[in-house]
């Protein structure tokens, strides 16, 4: 069986991405009410950005393009980390919710590092 690669929706990284929004989501349900516009929005909109940006960049049909969508996944993966870090810091979450989403951006931007490369090795 061939196991091509015909959407973005194949990709493992954007896979990687949609659970990510999946957790910030259901993390951020547990904010303060006074958050729902602060924080709690920023980190939604950030994680939003980084499947978002995936499927955009595989989209395009030139490298350069591509390689633009990928740097922004990058750094939209860096304002969630930190909005994970001023989230604990506010004591929103526990070292072990932002070990767990760490580890997932972490995932998500090694991917995206490696991709990067053999799109310019091309």
């Amino acid at each position: 069986m061939e196991n091509r690669i015909r959407s973005f929706r194949d990709l493992k990284i954007w896979q990687k991405g949609i659970e990510l929004v999946e957790e910030v989501y259901k993390m951020t349900n547990s904010f303060p009410k006074d958050e729902q516009y602060g924080l709690s929005s920023q980190m939604r909109r950030s994680s939003i950005s980084i499947p978002s940006n995936i499927a955009e960049g595989f989209r395009r049909r030139f490298s350069k393009e591509q390689n633009q969508f990928l740097s922004i996944v990058l750094g939209s993966c860096a304002e969630l980390e930190t909005q994970l870090v001023i989230a604990r810091e506010l004591s929103y979450i526990n070292d072990v919710k932002e070990q767990g989403l760490l580890q997932i951006i972490n995932h998500i931007c090694g991917m995206t590092v490696n991709i990067c490369k053999r799109i310019k090795d091309k």
